[in-house]
């Protein structure tokens, strides 16, 4: 893995970074973090992919004015963009291999922030070349972070609910959705599932759901009924639940390999009895030996 420290650690280290010191990356945290990102191609189920890290302009931060909180970000040096290609499961793919990215940057002591939507009409759009056959589903800001968070990023972050996760108990099932799978049950893949329980998501809603059906883990989306992204003057609207799946996959697939635990993924559903409408299988990690 490309990383100094744990994965675990870094999960744990990453937190939604608002207000940034005024000053660039360093040049060699810079180049590390470039190439990595460039390096991003492929998504784990194949979809083509592009990402670039950039230096933040002022044309790049009026972007993010009049979007939420998103244009609460103050002194953001640069951004990572990533343009996806359709394809299956493209933007659960697109979710995986920025988090690979984000998770280096927090390995180089940097500060991130998700801002999710298609950005298909703002000068990010431009920055990456994006062509017609693509889209943009999100850009993350990453520079120092600032000494003191202002009161605003705190009261930000308690709003979203940022520091509160779900219990283990209403995410992960032995066989069906219902019944628990204990910690103890499932043992060296616990580090693997709390990680997912602790990963970000948007507006927090952490929509994943993981069954356990022998050596497989099925991964489901539990889509949060009315939820949406309120539109806005640069984006349009993208399916951040699925983005969301995707930093779930990352986490599970980095800490696995990170505790010796060999797997890969497939799309074969199973005939498990989903929750309810809003239950929706996307992948599992098929366990090797």
């Amino acid at each position: 893995m490309p990383y100094s420290k744990p994965v675990t650690d870094l999960i744990r280290q990453r937190f939604s970074c608002r207000t940034y010191q005024d000053r660039p990356i360093e040049e060699e945290s810079r180049q590390h973090l470039a190439a990595f990102a460039s390096s991003r191609q492929r998504c784990p189920l194949g979809t083509a992919v592009r990402f670039e890290l950039i230096t933040a302009t002022e044309e790049d931060r009026s972007a993010l004015r009049g979007l939420g909180t998103y244009g609460f970000i103050r002194g953001a040096p640069s951004f990572i963009l990533g343009a996806v290609s359709a394809g299956e499961r493209n933007l659960e793919g697109w979710g995986y291999l920025m988090e690979e990215i984000i998770l280096l940057a927090t390995d180089l002591e940097l500060g991130t922030c998700w801002l999710g939507g298609t950005f298909t009409r703002s000068s990010f759009a431009r920055k990456i070349d994006l062509r017609d056959d693509e889209m943009l589903p999100a850009v993350a800001s990453v520079g120092y972070i600032a000494a003191r968070p202002r009161r605003l990023d705190r009261l930000i972050r308690w709003g979203a609910g940022a520091d509160r996760r779900r219990p283990w108990e209403d995410l992960f099932f032995e066989g069906r959705f219902g019944r628990l799978l204990s910690k103890e049950a499932a043992g060296a893949y616990a580090v693997p599932l709390e990680m997912v329980r602790l990963g970000p998501s948007a507006s927090n809603r952490q929509p994943w759901r993981i069954v356990r059906d022998g050596g497989d883990w099925h991964f489901y989306l539990q889509r949060t009924h009315g939820y949406h992204r309120a539109g806005a003057l640069f984006t349009s609207a993208v399916d951040l639940q699925r983005v969301d799946m995707g930093i779930a996959m990352s986490h599970f697939a980095l800490t696995a390999s990170e505790v010796g635990l060999e797997g890969r993924w497939a799309i074969q559903e199973p005939g498990i009895a989903k929750l309810d409408a809003f239950t929706e299988y996307v992948v599992s990690w098929v366990g090797e030996e």
